[in-house]
C-alpha cells in the first residue's frame, strides 16, 4: 500500500544526519575562473574530516559533467589512489559546469544460516546474487548525487536544470555567486517536486583543525526552499537524505535518496 508524503517526511526527519560519519565530496581547485580554455582539477573522496583525504576514494565511474550549453563534457587524466580519486577538466566554454557523481542501484539484507547477509548491486545482478526466498529479505533502491559547480567567466544556468530524478538542488542564488555574510536561497526537489521538511547539514571545510563541527542545520519550507547566511568564506559541504516507499524498481520495497554538494563561499 502506498503511503503518503507525510510518511516520507517523517522518515526523513528521523534520519540521524550526524550518523553519517564519513562524508563523500567533490572539491574543485577553483569554482570561479576566467580565461580561454582554463583548467581545473577535482578531488573526490570519502573522509572523516571535510576535504582531507583520510578514508577512501570516491569512485568516479558514474561521473557526469554537464557543460554550460547542456552538452556532456569529459574529464581528463582520471586516476584513483588509496585515499582519493582525481581528474582534470578543461573549461572550453564560457558559463557554468555541473560536475556530479550519480549512483543508483539496490541494496539487500537477509538472514542466512542464522547470520546477517548484505548485498549491493544493480537490478541486473540482483536476480542471480540475491535469494528471492531468503528469510527477512529487505530490498531498498538507492539514488545518490554528489556534485559541485564551476563557472568560467559569466555564470549561466543551463547545466543547472534538474533531471527530475532523485534529490536535486535548484539554485535560486547561483552556486558560484556566494559571499561571506550574504544570504543564499535554494530549492530542493524530489523527483522534480518541491521537497518540504528536508533537513540539511551544512558544514564548512577544515573540520580537522577545530574542535566543533559548527554545522548549520536548516529545513526546507513548504515550497522546498531554504536559506543560509554564510558565516565566513570557505568550502562548504551540504548534505541531506530522504527515505520513502516510492521505488521505481519492482525488486525494492523502499527507496533511499541522498544528496551532497560542495559550494565555495568567497570573501566580500
Amino acid at each position: 500500500m502506498k503511503n503518503t508524503l507525510a510518511l516520507a517526511l517523517a522518515l526523513a526527519a528521523a534520519l540521524p544526519l550526524a550518523a553519517h560519519a564519513h562524508k563523500a565530496w567533490l572539491q574543485p581547485s577553483q569554482t570561479v575562473i576566467a580565461g580561454t580554455n582554463p583548467w581545473i582539477t577535482v578531488d573526490a573522496a570519502v573522509s572523516n574530516d571535510l576535504f582531507h583525504f583520510n578514508h577512501v576514494p570516491l569512485r568516479t565511474g558514474n561521473l557526469a559533467i554537464t557543460a554550460p550549453d547542456g552538452s556532456r563534457a569529459e574529464a581528463q587524466n582520471p586516476a584513483t589512489g588509496k585515499f582519493r580519486s582525481v581528474f582534470d577538466l578543461e573549461l572550453t566554454q564560457q558559463g557554468t559546469y555541473r560536475i556530479a557523481v550519480v549512483n543508483a542501484g539496490l541494496t539487500a539484507s537477509w538472514q542466512e544460516d542464522g547470520k546477517p547477509k548484505r548485498w549491493r548491486g544493480n537490478a541486473a545482478s540482483f536476480g542471480t546474487e540475491v535469494p528471492k526466498d531468503a528469510p527477512e529479505l529487505k530490498v531498498t533502491q538507492s539514488v545518490s548525487r554528489v556534485e559541485t559547480f564551476v563557472t568560467n567567466g559569466s555564470p549561466n544556468d543551463t547545466a543547472l536544470q534538474p533531471s527530475n530524478q532523485g534529490l536535486e538542488l535548484v539554485a535560486i542564488t547561483h552556486p558560484n555567486d556566494l559571499f561571506a555574510g550574504e544570504e543564499a536561497r535554494f530549492r530542493m526537489l524530489a523527483d522534480g517536486q518541491p521537497a518540504a521538511g528536508i533537513a540539511f547539514e551544512i558544514t564548512r571545510g577544515g573540520t580537522r583543525y577545530r574542535n566543533a563541527q559548527e554545522e548549520i542545520l536548516v529545513t526546507t519550507d513548504a515550497n522546498g526552499e531554504f536559506a543560509v547566511t554564510w558565516p565566513q568564506a570557505g568550502m562548504y559541504w551540504l548534505e541531506t537524505s530522504l527515505e520513502d516507499d516510492k521505488p521505481s524498481l519492482p525488486q525494492a520495497g523502499a527507496r533511499r535518496l541522498g544528496y551532497v554538494a560542495t559550494l565555495e563561499v568567497l570573501p566580500q
